[in-house]
């Protein structure tokens, strides 16, 4: 079982400039909870994304020596990724993958295929220096745009990307639009079909659907979830405030429920819940 706690995703819709050092603090209690990755920053446009420009300096000032968690960064170009390459402390590159052409284009400035024919640079980027590509399909439950949407779609996406060697997918509900049978069928269909991909969850949700988008998920073998303390975050080139990411706290009691090994500190993560609510007590 991976938990992925995705304090970027979290922040960085935030309008008002979360303070260097109080990000770094934050993480670093983050660092100390057992997760198995912290999505921590993003090499991308400062203007599209103000809040992560200082992911660099960020960075400088994580304590890694007492951790086993491993740190992602989302990249958007070329650039991104060559710029995420150079940090040794970061084990995964993540990269946005829409069935949208709208939304991919609204959120990386590219089409699919441009888009796929980066996956396979940064493919060769990450084995050269020695990272994993994470690949999330956006809009892998559907999307409010118009444009083609099917269960048949994301498979054929899911296909691409295994020949393309990606190890791990992550399915984005990005809108809050999956429900569990859609979420049992892609991933009952998908695990055992690609048995050497991780696949993952990365789902929003409205506080009312978490359970039971869980449930379905957890049912048909998915062992991999991203979330984030709180619910805060989501896209924010989704335009949809009404939709967040499913709250850590509630997956990882839910996941106790099962009587799972999840290596969690549990006084690190009490103390990781309360210091998002200061944290987005205040700025969010």
């Amino acid at each position: 079982m991976k938990l992925i706690e995705c304090p970027r995703d979290a922040m960085q819709g935030i309008h008002e400039f979360i303070p260097t050092e109080l990000k770094a603090k934050y993480l670093n209690q983050l660092l100390s909870v057992g997760f198995d990755t912290l999505d921590f920053g993003s090499f991308v446009s400062p203007k599209a994304i103000p809040q992560m420009k200082d992911t660099a300096e960020v960075l400088s000032q994580l304590d890694l020596s007492q951790t086993a968690t491993k740190l992602l960064a989302i990249v958007a170009n070329q650039r991104g990724a060559e710029d995420a390459c150079q940090f040794e402390e970061i084990s995964y590159l993540g990269y946005p993958l829409s069935i949208s052409e709208t939304f991919q284009l609204r959120n990386t400035n590219k089409r699919i295929s441009e888009s796929m024919q980066l996956i396979e640079e940064m493919q060769s980027l990450c084995q050269k220096h020695h990272k994993t590509l994470v690949t999330y399909i956006s809009m892998g439950f559907g999307n409010p745009y118009g444009d083609d949407y099917s269960r048949e779609i994301v498979l054929d996406f899911a296909q691409k990307l295994v020949d393309l060697d990606v190890k791990i997918i992550s399915l984005a509900d990005t809108i809050g639009v999956s429900n569990p049978e859609n979420i049992q069928f892609l991933f009952h269909t998908l695990i055992p079909a690609f048995p050497e991909v991780e696949f993952g969850a990365h789902l929003h949700s409205t506080p009312q659907t978490v359970d039971e988008k869980l449930t379905a998920a957890y049912e048909v073998g998915c062992r991999r979830f991203d979330a984030a303390f709180l619910g805060f975050g989501g896209c924010p080139m989704a335009k949809d405030e009404l939709t967040g990411n499913m709250p850590m706290e509630s997956i990882y009691h839910f996941l106790k429920t099962k009587d799972l090994a999840l290596n969690i500190k549990e006084t690190e993560f009490n103390n990781g819940f309360r210091m998002a609510q200061e944290v987005f007590g205040r700025y969010a």
